[in-house]
């Protein structure tokens, strides 16, 4: 085997990728195999790889290509979700800098633009991941604004209307004036921001006398309908029933009076605009005031803004604070910080705004989603999510599904009158033809009687079907793909979209397949920096995952991001561990490079082979066990850590120094052979991690036929092992490396043989001990009177004498040293122990490990005064 000095991961990765694709190592179809399915989190089509999305499809590969290797179907489903928002804003941004505005154009020539940015730039994502090695079934790969999914949103719109659970209504929004759509709560951000309270006077009717009225955005006067007191505060009782005058507007407006207002906060007087506040539209329609929307959809302020019509709402607040001072209207304005609403998608100040939205009932889909998830039927990972999960369900509000924009599914609503009010809903504009027949009782209605819905749906509206819209589950509830894969398996997703999504999918599982579609939710962290800041190309704190694989190799990064990764824990990136991957890498390779470098000779296993081997079968076997648990519970990240000490300190640092020959010499065959099952084993427990090299190195091995890649090979189930067996070895190991110690305290050559004397009777890998710790002669159940290096390995006591070129004066002096520190140390440790109070309230855990530290420091106190005597 022809083996080059170093791993080229540049090299490698390309060519056993289009390996696994030619050879549709990747592709699923429904067979006799249990199935293991995961959908990808569908990322956005306008997107480019970030550290978030390198994070959870490497969990998601890992686990796709264990189940692969365990004899399960596996098929992971790729897509891109149509993201209606920020697609919309990149393609309006697009034709403005050809000169062309949205407002110019019509919805089939806009859609033809958004399909021709998505056509030549939506697959770039999906590329990427390909790099990072991700097995999925790209012939699967699904698109959620494509025709088939569409179908399978409007079928499921129409299904939800006819159920009574979608309505039309006129309610308060979050309005976003860039993407110039509203967006759910969900999707707001609340953002801490620096800014002025000003208190205005709104003088009382007829009087010289004013209300001082405290607001931080006076740019909203114009739609002012009413001021608030609380019935109980004896302050204004003398105003109840009487009137104000809004400053500048020189509106007349009422006092009113609720309960809703705190006596204590502020001036005790609230400012009532029903068109541009949550809670004042409430109180508006409680006590029917009139609406009055000073803001166009851009949020500059209308014709209602006087001589401010046209205006931005910024630039509003500034000049109206100028006015309002020099009109003795503005009684002062104070520094105030307070948390301002944004919008998710472009970052802009979110406007409430009273509009006319499509709503889907949640109170009723919400309750069975609750409930699944409450009894474990779908499981959460980290379980803490579950009272998040609780908590949102439980207050839930109905879902806003329109969107004031054209790229997404149109709404299937279609008008017949003049006005809103007369509608259909329909998957087809030729159903919709006749139920507008059927309703109006007019035959003569044609197709172009008809105007459909501006507005577009949701894009969580369509996501949150994915588990079943990507088998076509709602066109053909029957067929062969859903019926096998659904449900699916395990969704590796973040926390920040529990609502948007994971609820979401929960609720349309239940409602069109009455089961829940995915067994297992396991929440990655957010990956941040080391300021524990979240990683963004705003702040420039996100490295690029494509230089970090150039860099470093996709395995590399892939090791590098799992080490630190706890489930539901944020991640701190550290580019060590990248390196640190890359070391792994090369460790691995260099191992190979050392046994194959080896003569295999006719001849029988030596005692030190043997008893090698015997201690990695076992440790193998439980390593398997532990490795399983780990992924039982989905700490990946711990799973990794158990096989990364198996290769590195288990079969590099101790099996291969056991096993490896004497200058000059061969190795068995037998042992070779043994050897080459051993790390093939172990390739095929890392390579899920690390698919790139553990192939590469696979087929080095040998040579391969294609059923016979590691990437459908079987990984080993785990065998018995004895527990007894790895103790020995793992005391063995200490015994070496006390002995080894020594050498390295003392300056002596690794190549000076070592005299032992030992209490114990024998030790149990004798032949190990004496190769390793290259110890020329032991004895067994002997003290010695010569000035010896001593230490302890449970009760077995293990003296060195010292070597003839150590200085014994020095020796002394450390030992008296060292002896000094200890008895100094036992000193603290008994006046702890003495303490009643101590020894009666700590746990009794902590008061063992006091008395363990008591009974070393004597121990070892015992062997450094023995040691005096012989110096």
């Amino acid at each position: 085997m022809q083996i080059s000095e170093k791993y080229n991961p540049q090299e490698t990765e390309q060519k056993w990728y289009n390996y696994w694709l030619e050879n549709k190592y990747f592709h699923s179809e429904p067979n006799d195999k249990p199935p293991y399915t995961v959908v990808i989190p569908p990322p956005n089509v306008t997107g480019i790889l970030h550290m978030g999305h390198m994070l959870n499809n490497t969990i998601q590969d890992v686990l796709v290509r264990r189940a692969r290797m365990r004899g399960f179907n596996a098929c992971w489903i790729p897509g891109t979700d149509h993201a209606s928002i920020a697609t919309e804003a990149k393609v309006v941004a697009k034709l403005k800098s050809e000169g062309i505005n949205k407002s110019d154009i019509t919805r089939e020539q806009f859609l033809e633009h958004a399909w021709e940015w998505t056509n030549k730039y939506g697959g770039t994502i999906l590329e990427q991941l390909k790099k990072l090695g991700c097995s999925c079934d790209w012939d699967r790969t699904r698109f959620t604004l494509e025709d088939k999914l569409s179908q399978q949103v409007i079928k499921s719109f129409v299904d939800l209307y006819n159920k009574g659970l979608i309505y039309r209504g006129y309610r308060m929004v979050n309005w976003d004036p860039e993407a110039k759509t509203n967006i759910s709560d969900e999707e707001v951000i609340f953002k801490e921001q620096n800014g002025k309270l000003y208190f205005l006077k709104y003088k009382i009717e007829g009087s010289e006398e004013f209300l001082s009225v405290a607001t931080t955005r006076p740019e909203t006067i114009f739609g002012d309908t009413a001021v608030c007191i609380n019935p109980n505060d004896e302050r204004y009782a003398h105003l109840k029933g009487k009137n104000v005058i809004v400053p500048i507007v020189n509106r007349v407006i009422p006092i009113i009076e609720d309960e809703y207002v705190d006596i204590e906060f502020g001036t005790g007087a609230l400012k009532i605009t029903p068109a541009h506040d949550t809670n004042d539209y409430e109180i508006g329609q409680k006590h029917q005031l009139k609406m009055i929307d000073a803001l166009d959809d851009d949020g500059n302020l209308n014709e209602h803004g006087l001589h401010y019509a046209g205006q931005n709402r910024f630039e509003v607040r500034k000049q109206i604070a100028k006015e309002l001072e020099e009109k003795d209207l503005l009684l002062k304005a104070e520094d105030y910080v307070n948390k301002v609403g944004t919008s998710e998608r472009t970052g802009a100040v979110i406007e409430p705004k009273i509009s006319v939205q499509w709503f889907l009932k949640m109170s009723e889909i919400a309750k069975p989603a609750l409930d699944v998830v409450m009894d474990d039927e779908v499981k959460f990972y980290p379980e803490k999510f579950k009272n998040t999960y609780k908590y949102w369900m439980e207050n839930i509000r109905d879902w806003n599904i329109s969107r004031q924009l054209w790229w997404g599914q149109q709404i299937p609503a279609y008008y017949y009158g003049a006005g809103d009010e007369d509608f259909v809903v329909a998957e087809t504009k030729e159903e919709a033809l006749e139920l507008a027949k059927q309703k109006t009782g007019n035959q003569e209605f044609t197709v172009e009687d008809l105007r459909q819905d501006d507005d577009a749906l949701d894009t969580w509206f369509s996501s949150w079907l994915w588990p079943m819209s990507v088998f076509d589950g709602l066109l053909d509830p029957e067929n062969k793909d859903i019926n096998y894969y659904y449900p699916t398996s395990d969704l590796v997703t973040g926390p920040d979209i529990i609502f948007f999504w994971v609820a979401r999918m929960i609720m349309a599982g239940l409602e069109y397949r009455k089961e829940v579609p995915f067994k297992n939710v396991y929440f990655t962290g957010i990956v941040r920096d080391k300021q524990r800041r979240k990683m963004s190309k705003s702040l420039g704190n996100s490295p690029d995952p494509l230089e970090l694989m150039d860099k470093y190799g996709a395995d590399g990064v892939r090791v590098g991001i799992l080490l630190s990764s706890a489930a539901g824990n944020d991640l701190l990136f550290d580019e060590d561990l990248m390196l640190q991957g890359r070391n792994f890498m090369t460790k691995i390779w260099n191992a190979f490079r050392l046994i194959n470098m080896w003569n295999h000779e006719d001849k029988p296993a030596i005692a030190t082979d043997n008893q090698a081997i015997e201690w990695f079968e076992n440790k193998l076997n439980k390593t398997i066990v532990e490795i399983n648990d780990q992924f039982e519970k989905f700490r990946i990240s711990d799973a990794l850590h158990l096989i990364y000490k198996l290769i590195w300190d288990d079969f590099c640092g101790w099996y291969l120094e056991a096993i490896k020959p004497n200058y000059g010499e061969g190795i068995s065959k037998e042992v070779y052979n043994k050897t080459i099952y051993f790390f093939e084993e172990l390739m095929k427990l890392l390579h899920p991690f690390m698919p790139f090299l553990t192939e590469e190195l696979w087929q080095t091995i040998s040579g391969r036929n294609i059923e016979e890649a590691l990437v459908v090979a079987q990984q080993k189930e785990a065998g018995v092992f004895d527990e007894a067996v790895i103790k020995n070895f793992e005391t063995a190991a200490e015994l070496i490396s006390g002995v080894r110690n020594y050498r390295q305290t003392k300056g002596i050559s690794p190549r000076e043989a070592a005299e032992i004397y030992t209490n114990a009777a024998e030790f149990a890998n004798e032949a190990v001990v004496r190769k390793l710790a290259n110890v020329s002669e032991i004895h067994f159940g002997q003290k010695t009177d010569k000035p010896s290096f001593t230490f302890l390995v449970g009760a077995t006591e293990v003296s060195i004498p010292l070597s003839e070129n150590l200085d014994l004066g020095e020796e002394k002096a450390k030992t008296e040293e060292e002896l000094k520190y200890l008895k100094g140390f036992l000193i603290s440790v008994d006046k702890k122990l003495s303490n009643e109070k101590f020894v009666a309230n700590a746990k009794p855990e902590i008061v063992e490990v006091e008395r363990k530290k008591q009974k070393d420091a004597l121990d070892k106190i015992a062997i450094l005064e023995e040691k005096l005597k012989t110096l």
